[in-house]
């Protein structure tokens, strides 16, 4: 068995590891630490939740650890696609570099500039970045990326999506030709192998999964709902599928708030991250699911790529995704580092070609959710029963509020007539009037038959069913 020892690691760093609380290191780990060590440019292919974040990470604080800074020229950078991922391989910078006299800068939109320039300014060995800030920075003077021994391009993928490409190779242009680079993505469409052969010098490919491949930890299901009961299925399902923690993703930033609102009306713990949210709003919110006081979030796709919040148990896409890819990074945000999750589709009959088109992508149908899926505890039908039987006792030794008001009218009714006070002028009663020409008297109609209900056969459901679950069954 493969440890973090056997890499080629440094005693300090090894110490920072184990502290951690990890000892063996994921395939993508294993594979891509000794070249980068080695300084090799890399191109790594790899699902989300393998730990490709500390496959370069470590290896990146040991190579950092001689050196000298410079101010307003940082040693090495890393792009990310969002602020999100940015200030989480911050938080593993920080975590495994403790015993390593490096210093560290965030470059992210939302946020002033003020202590991004001071840091610059002392000089940097590792420069976190998402594109648009760097070139913000850039333009204005106050960076210089010739003295960049070190280029990580991270969620390459993510960033084709966003538009960042053009951005990308005007970054890489302004770099030393001679430094080490590496490209991560968990796909590998055309236009990122492009990139890679460009400015990539011999590249070491390492794959530890099929492009697009899902988790295999992660058991998916599709669910198909029209748009009008996705709510009341989503509500079932939180209460009835063992939850602990989910994260509910939806196309539209308006259905996110919208349905946030909805679940805290219905008395679930959520909470919700989107584009309109500002920055610090966002930390905030994520940082309170990570700590327990809320056990959902409705997110947006800003969301999807890269979060790793430890012990996620459920992934929903209340809508389908509109983008195949983005279906992989969704449902990684469960059944990370060795632990089960499950996944939930919400499929409207508009969603036809997307899910097929996720089907296509990941190369394997995506199972309807049926009754054998199911993880509540079905009563039995004798126990419902006599519930039932219970109930009707009850209700019939103490009489009902209508049957005292109706009582109270028929005394008040006989007062009236002793005293005489019935009048005479008044309209007949409907029991007192002529029936209707072609009409049948009430009391001469055949009495109205109450279907019986079908034996339920020992172990089946006997209550109510959501609509769902009658659709796809065998």
């Amino acid at each position: 068995m493969t440890t973090f020892a056997d890499l080629g690691l440094s005693p300090e760093l090894l110490k920072a590891v184990e502290e951690a609380g990890y000892t063996e290191p994921t395939p993508i780990q294993a594979e891509a630490i000794p070249p980068v060590l080695m300084m090799k440019d890399i191109i790594g292919i790899a699902q989300t939740g393998t730990g490709k974040t500390a496959s370069f990470v470590l290896p990146m604080i040991d190579i950092m650890a001689s050196g000298r800074r410079r101010a307003l020229m940082p040693r090495s950078l890393i792009l990310e696609p969002t602020r999100e991922l940015a200030a989480q391989v911050a938080e593993n910078f920080e975590k495994y570099g403790k015993n390593h006299d490096l210093k560290m800068a965030l470059l992210i939109g939302g946020v002033q500039m003020g202590e991004q320039l001071k840091a610059l300014n002392e000089g940097v060995d590792v420069l976190i970045a998402t594109p648009g800030r760097l070139m913000d920075l850039f333009e204005r003077g106050k960076i210089m990326l010739n003295g960049c021994e070190l280029l990580v391009i991270d969620e390459a993928d993510r960033m084709l999506d966003m538009g960042f490409i053009p951005d990308i190779e005007f970054i890489c242009s302004k770099l030393p030709e001679n430094r080490q680079t590496m490209l991560f993505s968990a796909t590998m469409p055309p236009p990122i192998a492009k990139l890679a052969k460009t400015f990539l010098t011999n590249p070491k490919r390492i794959e530890v999964s099929r492009a697009a491949s899902t988790n295999e930890n992660i058991t998916a299901f599709k669910v198909p709902v029209p748009n009008r009961e996705k709510e009341s299925t989503l509500r079932w399902l939180l209460k009835n599928d063992l939850v602990e923690t989910a994260i509910v993703f939806a196309n539209r930033k308006t259905t996110v708030r919208e349905l946030n609102k909805s679940l805290q009306r219905a008395g679930f713990s959520s909470g919700e991250i989107h584009g309109d949210i500002d920055q610090a709003t966002r930390n905030k919110e994520l940082q309170r699911f990570k700590d327990g006081d809320i056990n959902i979030l409705v997110a947006s796709d800003v969301a999807a790529r890269g979060l790793d919040i430890k012990g996620v148990s459920h992934v929903f896409n209340y809508d389908t995704p509109w983008h195949p890819d983005d279906y992989v990074h969704r449902i990684g945000r469960t059944g990370r580092a060795g632990n089960k999750g499950r996944a939930f589709t919400f499929v409207a009959p508009e969603d036809a070609e997307a899910i097929e088109n996720v089907e296509k992508l990941t190369g394997a149908k995506v199972p309807v959710f049926g009754k054998k899926d199911v993880r509540v505890e079905l009563p039995a039908p004798a126990a419902k029963k006599a519930e039932r039987r219970d109930v009707t006792d009850d209700a019939q030794d103490e009489p009902r509020d209508e049957d005292r008001g109706r009582s109270r009218s028929r005394s008040a009714g006989r007062s009236r007539d002793e005293r005489g006070g019935r009048d005479e002028g008044r309209a007949p009663r409907r029991a007192e009037r002529e029936p209707r020409e072609g009409r049948v008297p009430r009391a001469e109609r055949a009495p109205r038959r109450e279907p019986e209900d079908d034996p339920v056969p020992a172990g089946e459901w006997n209550g109510p069913k959501p609509g769902f679950l009658g659709i796809g069954f065998d």
